[in-house]
């Protein structure tokens, strides 16, 4: 038998069973060869099979295609004919034979694993893109760039490649149906509160509840062994030990009423898609919530103004017209209704009141009513230091477009290797602002590194999507527009881009308790032409440190349909729930 009869390559295995050539025996059956043996060296084209391994430091995956499965019977049959008749003549060559029995041994361990269900996320790398296997094989999805289609794995043989498998042809079809969907990992459940402890604060008024809760923050006890295994991560946090207790009492302690007064659209009417769905998702849960939500008013530590500021821009402003002052007098008239109506305003005079307001205007349309502006904590979208927001009070909404409703989770995660992001930089948008003129002046089309452009035109959006520019960069600009917020700046951490942040008197998102320099950058508008300078001088280190901490804290930006402990929801609230406390005075005695 020719000694390349059996080869077994770790690749492509090649698995060739013999040709007998009839025409070469005699009437006895022997060969008329000079071996006797009565085969031909050949490889039969059919059984070529491709067994690919991914490995990172150990298997992670398997993937086998049917054709394996179907002719392995055939190999094992021809592989023990084979044996047989060596037996029968005496001519037993050890070393074929041993490598005969390790064919065998692998595909009897090869068999198994397709049977078997694998559950566990696993990453094929391929020099065109990444392929995700979740939970199941048969989920397994694919970007719109992971085609194979260089270096086939099937065989080195065409026609093994018209005859594909048809867990890879369905794969491959169903890739235009299915989107991305980030797998969800859970946080761990609430700590249960002592009965006793329970009781102690139901019998505490609203007041004495907030100042128990202050005093139990200013002794957070210290939050050890927070690495990477804990659902918390410390590094982008800016004080990971007072933000747990606080977020723990929050838990145990707030009640929000929401008032029922105000018609829709303006009020409880959330619009969820768009540049300010923040705002109309957060309305949605908070009206949907049974943990924090009371129906009794008088338990109430918080009390939610439930309107819409983009619902309100849609029914009362006039195009093109320039004047605000409607919009600000009929939230005047809202806030003075409720203050005749219930005596719960004018015990504080509005500083345990709150509104979520996204729309650039939000700032501009409390300015009618001084309490509103001066007291009521605002979550604005547009928190411009600048204009009517007060930090440490005041709550930086981060801003969030929502395409499609019923998928607010859509194309979340999926960032490529650092080692495969070919561009240093992304921006696309349109010129707006007086930030993002300047930007396109000093890089549209000046460096190849520095993908800046103006709205993405169809000729380079043929080629690579908005989404997928932003994934394959290592740095996603996010200038402001008319206002300083930016919906790229949660895109980016969306998309695992580190943010690159231009605006000047600009109040971070979250900024109460996130700590934005261990996940972004940010620089001066003045320094725009060094923009680049900027970035390269960051050591490598620290840039993998921070695409870490944007993985990391992408968690607590992802609106939840089904809401989860410390998600962008319970985020906001608790932004707002941190800065009321910051408003209450603990007395000397």
């Amino acid at each position: 038998m020719a000694e390349n009869e059996f080869k077994f390559e770790i690749l492509f295995g090649l698995w060739p069973r013999p040709v007998v050539d009839k025409s070469n025996l005699d009437d006895a059956g022997k060969s008329k060869a000079s071996d006797g043996t009565g085969t031909k060296s050949s490889f039969d084209p059919k059984l070529r099979y491709a067994v690919i391994f991914t490995c990172q430091g150990k298997f992670e995956e398997i993937i086998i295609y049917d054709e394996l499965r179907k002719q392995l019977e055939h190999v094992s049959l021809a592989l023990f004919k084979e044996l047989i008749r060596r037996f029968a003549w005496r001519k037993i060559d050890w070393r074929k034979l041993f490598l005969a029995g390790a064919v065998m041994s692998i595909a009897g361990i090869i068999l198994p694993t397709f049977l078997l269900a694998y559950h566990r996320n696993s990453r094929f790398e391929s020099p065109n893109g990444t392929m995700h296997l979740s939970k199941n094989l048969t989920e397994a999805r694919l970007d719109k760039s992971q085609l194979v289609t260089s270096a086939p794995f099937v065989s080195l043989n065409s026609s093994i490649e018209a005859k594909e498998s048809a867990r890879v042809l369905r794969m491959r079809q169903n890739r235009r149906k299915t989107i991305d969907v980030l797998k969800v990992v859970h946080p761990p459940p609430r700590r249960s509160v002592p009965r006793h402890l329970q009781r102690y604060l139901q019998s505490l008024s609203s007041h004495e509840a907030l100042l128990y809760a202050k005093r139990e923050i200013e002794h957070a006890p210290l939050v050890e062994n927070v690495g990477n295994d804990s659902y918390l991560y410390a590094p982008v946090f800016r004080n990971i030990s007072i933000f747990k207790r606080s977020y723990e009492l929050m838990e145990m302690i707030l009640k929000v009423y929401i008032y029922r007064d105000g018609k829709k659209p303006i009020f409880h009417q959330p619009r969820l898609n768009g540049i300010y769905a923040s705002e109309g998702w957060f309305m949605k849960l908070m009206e949907a919530n049974r943990e924090f939500v009371t129906k009794e008013p008088e338990k109430a530590h918080l009390f939610y103004l439930p309107y819409s500021s983009r619902q309100l821009e849609l029914a009362l402003y006039v195009r093109n017209s320039h004047n605000l002052r409607p919009l600000s007098k009929f939230l005047r008239d809202y806030v003075n209704m409720i203050a005749s109506k219930y005596p719960f305003w004018n015990r504080t005079h509005g500083s345990d009141h709150f509104l979520v307001a996204c729309h650039d205007w939000g700032p501009f349309i409390t300015t009618e009513h001084v309490e509103l502006k001066d007291n009521a904590i605002k979550a604005l979208c547009n928190a411009d230091l600048k204009e009517n927001f007060a930090a440490g009070k005041d709550v930086s909404l981060p801003e969030t477009a929502i395409r499609i409703a019923s998928k607010p989770l859509r194309n979340i995660g999926g960032g490529i290797r650092v080692s495969q992001r070919p561009i240093l930089a992304f921006f696309a948008g349109k010129m707006h602002g007086r930030v993002r003129p300047k930007l396109l002046k000093h890089w549209l089309n000046k460096d190849a590194d520095m993908r800046i452009y103006g709205p993405l035109s169809r000729r380079v959006s043929k080629n690579m999507s908005y989404v997928r520019h932003m994934k394959s960069s290592k740095y996603c600009i996010c200038p402001m527009g008319y206002e300083v917020n930016s919906p790229r700046i949660v895109e980016s951490i969306y998309y695992e881009c580190v943010p690159v942040i231009i605006a000047d008197n600009f109040v971070l998102p979250l900024s109460e308790v996130l700590e934005w320099k261990a996940f972004s950058v940010t620089v001066a508008e003045i320094d725009i032409p060094k923009l680049k300078e900027i970035l390269l001088a960051i050591p490598l280190k620290r840039y993998l440190q921070m695409l870490m901490n944007v993985k990391m804290v992408q968690k607590h930006f992802l609106w939840n349909p089904n809401p989860m402990r410390y998600d962008l929801f319970h985020m906001i609230l608790h932004s707002i729930w941190y800065n009321r406390l910051n408003q209450i005075q603990i007395p000397q005695s």
